[in-house]
């Protein structure tokens, strides 16, 4: 709730620190006193547009502060936490209006945006009048207050996740059709090159292998010419070798005739043809060692020609081709299987709708009878309010599917029986709406209200019995959470746990507007004047304290 306002230099406030306390409060005062100043210095702080007109003549700003005392898990401590804010202790919401229009925001003096400091402000307060209702215009808040009334939270949630589920799965399917798509474009060259790539079965080093193998079988071709006419030369037709071993023959014969002449010949001679047998027979098998098939030496090249021409084609290396094979036909795979992947994505994209789509009916239907239930409880309050001859009702279409399901819930109203009914914020006057919602807020205090409820002048207009009923629900509704009205019914204001006054005074050259808690005498005058006007009578005063007597 709120526990403390304090606001510096907003038109005619000065200075001004006030405390709240549980239950209900009231502020009355004379017309023109700043009971609308208050009130716009409150919603100052809790977000509303800033206006360099509230910022008291003559001073470089303005400053509102107010203090909340809310128990941990409430959603304004969720805001202020998502917002990266410390929310040990109190909440304070401070906002300092500059005279060149300017605003600074502050939660718990770490500055924060208006948006942020809004949506916590709005999590505390809601402000009703007759011309404004900040919580009930938009049919969303409907719709949450229906659940709110008919304890659907569960359900309201197991439609959320039911949707956001679906929302996933749908994007899953999205996406691999995307990927399928691009697949798809690519298939015919993925399946070629497989193809090719698995007739060519390109294995890593086989570049090296057959560069080596060419380079030594071209090398064989080109000396292979040179050892056959070596060969010739020492075994063929024309060779000296015969002869030499025949004239070593006729030498050896000789040789024991003249030995010391002979023999060194006859060595030299055998060592010689020795040679020339070592010499053919390495000749001999370096032939051996060069000998090719051309053929052989074509199919060598072939391959390698087409490893190459593989490489430059697919742009990688020789030795690349083997992997890239791999990637290729894995990719091939997993498009053959995108589509039966594609298909089980649907299935689960069928199944989470119709979970949604379960899920939303069955909160449609609680719905309905939510809103039964809330109808007739809000049309029972209407009577006693001068309203007897208005109906309420909540107004329940189909809308597109979204997180909140298939319902869109609006409040409509019937204000004179033949009318035609239409939506709350359009069809009632100014005072029908402010006690419509005032019929609202008693039946929904225990479900979907912010934790301090501000009425503006609602009792404008009537008097009697009906401020008195307006009085006994205010009084009602300060039993769950925190009221305060601003009122110029002393029928309300008897009501009250507490009562303010707010007064203009005299301040030095100016005047500035004060506000005073009063005790029992001075609300009894206070009272009086309401009641008798600008001449307090005895009467006034007697009628005043039976009002407090009453209340």
């Amino acid at each position: 709730m709120l526990v403390q306002l304090s606001i510096r230099d907003i038109v005619l406030i000065d200075r001004l620190d006030l405390t709240f306390a549980e239950g209900l409060s009231v502020l009355t005062g004379e017309t023109g006193a700043g009971k609308s100043i208050l009130l716009d210095a409150a919603a100052l702080a809790l977000g509303a547009r800033g206006d360099a007109a509230l910022v008291r003549h003559g001073a470089p700003q303005g400053q509102v502060t107010a203090v909340f005392d809310v128990p941990m898990a409430h959603p304004a401590r969720t805001i202020a936490q998502e917002a990266a804010i410390d929310t040990d202790g109190d909440l304070i919401l401070r906002r300092i209006q500059f005279a060149d229009g300017r605003t600074r925001a502050f939660v718990n003096d770490q500055p924060v945006s208006v948006q942020v400091l809004r949506a916590i402000g709005a999590s505390l307060v809601e402000i009703h009048g007759q011309h404004a209702d900040r919580a009930l215009v938009e049919p969303e808040a409907h719709r949450a207050l229906v659940d709110a009334f008919g304890g659907l939270t569960v359900e309201a949630e197991a439609v959320r996740e039911a949707w956001k589920a679906w929302r996933q799965a749908r994007h899953a399917v999205e996406e691999a059709q995307d990927r399928l798509a691009k697949a798809r474009a690519d298939g015919d060259f993925l399946r070629h090159a497989v193809g090719e790539l698995t007739k060519l079965r390109p294995e890593p080093g086989e570049e090296t292998q057959l560069a080596e193998r060419r380079q030594s079988m071209m090398a064989s071709e080109k000396i292979a010419a040179d050892l056959a006419e070596a060969m010739d030369a020492l075994s063929g037709p024309t060779s000296a070798v015969p002869s030499l071993a025949s004239a070593w023959r006729r030498l050896e014969r000789r040789a024991p005739q003249a030995p010391d002449l002979v023999e060194p010949i006859v060595r030299a001679f055998g060592e010689a043809l020795d040679r020339i047998e070592d010499a053919r027979a390495a000749v001999e098998a370096a032939q051996r060692a060069a000998d090719f098939d051309p053929r052989e030496l074509e199919r060598f090249e072939e391959r390698l020609f087409a490893l190459r021409a593989a490489s430059r084609k697919y742009a990688v290396p020789v030795d690349s081709l083997a992997g890239l094979a791999g990637r290729f036909t894995a990719d091939l795979a997993t498009l053959d299987a995108g589509e039966d992947h594609l298909a089980g994505l649907g299935r689960a994209a069928a199944a989470a709708e119709s979970a949604y789509r379960v899920a939303a009916g069955r909160l449609s239907e609680r719905r309905r009878e939510a809103a039964a239930r809330l109808d007739a409880a809000v049309n029972a309050e209407l009577n006693p309010l001068k309203l007897d001859n208005a109906r309420f009702m909540t107004e329940l279409s189909g809308e597109q599917d979204g997180p909140s399901g298939s319902d869109r819930a609006e409040f409509w109203v019937q204000t004179n029986p033949g009318t035609r009914p239409g939506p709350m914020m359009k069809v009632a006057s100014g005072g029908e709406l402010s006690r419509f919602m005032l019929a609202l807020k008693v039946v929904l205090a225990d479900q979907g209200s912010a934790p301090t409820l501000v009425f503006d002048e609602i009792d404008s207009g009537v008097g009697g019995a009906v401020a008195d009923a307006i009085g006994q629900r205010l009084a009602r509704l300060g039993g769950k959470v925190q009221v305060l009205s601003v009122t110029h019914a002393p029928q309300v204001a008897a009501r009250a746990t507490r009562h303010y006054l707010i007064a203009k005074e005299a301040a030095g050259e100016g005047v500035a507007t004060r506000v005073r808690p009063l005790g029992f005498d001075r609300r009894r005058e206070e009272l009086a004047r309401m009641l008798a006007g600008e001449t307090i009578t005895d009467e006034a005063r007697a009628a005043a304290e039976k009002l407090l007597r009453v209340g």
